[in-house]
């Protein structure tokens, strides 16, 4: 288990409810806070730091823009790798995101990571009047254009011209290249069936959204599928996981977080029978939800998720803690969890 990597995803924007989606702990959205805790997170050893990409989201639509907080995180940490989770194709044209990943690859050392997806909340890009209402498939086949004209743009030694369906470019040059050789790693998302294609075609990295074990092997036999109709080694890709975390040394800490996180809900919004139980001490057993797909509970248990996705082949977890801005997960699975597989 030595290869197993760790990230964390910085908490920059505010979803408060019994969801208890990725970031609920803020009240509102706190930009020195998020800032923080990614430059903890470097410290404590996490090997690679990510920020999502959307430019309305959460609680009031309230979300710090990716490519900028990438960028002053690349300047306040040392060793993590960096990327935008779930990159949005949408948000910015693919010539230019090749020139902002090169120079950013430079200056940080050649630490960054290309995760890129087509963009699967519309009303985001349609508010800001940045693209149109296409269909998931045309924004997945404009994504894996957009890939291509990116990685010519890395790695050709002459100007680049390209006339597409969705994108051109007239003798454009990338100077400087990307330090990483011969270009960053391309990573890409989620389980579309075309999105799998593109996988196998491009991709270093593989990543899932939170799912169960039996969901996670379902799209691992999607993905193998994908790689082998074009004569691709599956083992070749990165297998990876975004995962909401919360862990405690003991239950009865577990409890005292979560009402804390639960008192931030609206009005209205109230726990569920399973998390009542578990609330009330009735029960030790975690909701069914947060048993199945999160690493949820004490120290001991987060190492039981976490060898259990390892064992269906996991490299590298992308980490939610769903507790920010208190660092207790952080440090806690950093001190605890983590030299166990690293």
């Amino acid at each position: 288990m030595s290869n197993i990597q760790f990230g964390f995803c910085l908490p920059i924007f505010a979803q408060p409810g019994v969801g208890m989606f990725r970031t609920p702990g803020f009240a509102n959205v706190d930009v020195p806070a998020a800032m923080h805790m990614g430059h903890l997170a470097d410290l404590l050893g996490y090997h690679s730091l990510w920020v999502a990409d959307h430019l309305m989201l959460g609680k009031d639509q309230a979300i710090m823009e990716g490519w900028s907080t990438l960028a002053a995180l690349a300047g306040m940490t040392q060793t993590a790798r960096l990327g935008i989770i779930h990159y949005n194709n949408a948000l910015r044209h693919p010539a230019l995101t090749a020139k902002m990943v090169a120079t950013l690859d430079q200056i940080s050392g050649g630490r960054m990571i290309h995760f890129v997806d087509y963009g699967n909340r519309p009303y985001e890009y349609l508010a800001y009047g940045l693209h149109a209402d296409d269909t998931v498939e045309e924004r997945i086949a404009q994504m894996c254009e957009g890939l291509d004209l990116t990685l010519a743009l890395w790695t050709s030694s002459t100007p680049v011209t390209h006339t597409g369906t969705y994108y051109q470019v007239h003798e454009a040059v990338c100077l400087p290249r990307p330090l990483q050789q011969p270009h960053p790693p391309v990573w890409i998302g989620e389980a579309h069936p075309h999105i799998l294609a593109a996988t196998a075609k491009y991709a270093q990295g593989w990543n899932t959204t939170p799912v169960s074990i039996t969901e996670l092997r379902n799209r691992l036999s999607a993905l193998r599928d994908a790689c082998l109709r074009i004569g691709r080694n599956p083992d070749e890709i990165e297998k990876t996981l975004e995962i909401q975390l919360l862990i405690a040394p003991d239950h009865a800490t577990l409890r005292a977080r979560l009402r804390n996180i639960l008192s931030l809900a609206p009005a209205g919004e109230t726990p569920d029978a399973e998390l009542q139980a578990y609330l009330s001490g009735a029960t030790d057993q975690l909701p069914s939800t947060m048993a199945e797909t999160w690493i949820a509970g004490t120290t001991e248990q987060a190492v039981a998720r976490v060898r259990a996705y390892v064992d269906e082949g996991i490299a590298h977890f992308i980490l939610w803690c769903v507790d920010a801005p208190d660092e207790s997960s952080l440090r806690l699975f950093a001190g605890q969890v983590m030299p166990r597989f690293v």
